[in-house]
């Protein structure tokens, strides 16, 4: 699954595509907003755990993942969104996603 950025028109990931026809790219569009929630909670994780972090092995850094969920749950508050459900249908259905099909 990719956003419509222009990356998967690069010629390299065009070839490597046409190589491997079994993937079929799924494009979201460009106003998922779910998506970038997940995204903008990602960033949250990286910042604030992992960024500057020293992790000698995966178990390390999964540790350290799963401490900062833990303590980051505990102070939670949910993602304001900022606009209505209206207008976000309204700007989704103005916009088409990629009919691309590699």
């Amino acid at each position: 699954m990719a956003d419509n950025y222009a990356t998967h028109n690069h010629p390299n990931v065009k070839a490597w595509l046409t190589r491997n026809p079994r993937i079929t790219m799924h494009f979201t569009p460009t106003s998922a907003s779910w998506m970038n929630m997940v995204e903008i909670f990602f960033g949250v994780i990286t910042r604030q755990a992992i960024r500057r972090g020293t992790f000698t092995s995966v178990p390390d850094l999964i540790h350290a993942i799963r401490t900062f969920i833990d303590a980051y749950n505990q102070r939670c508050q949910p993602f304001s969104w900022t606009k209505t459900a209206d207008q976000i249908l309204t700007k989704a259905n103005r916009q088409r996603t990629s009919d691309t099909r590699h």
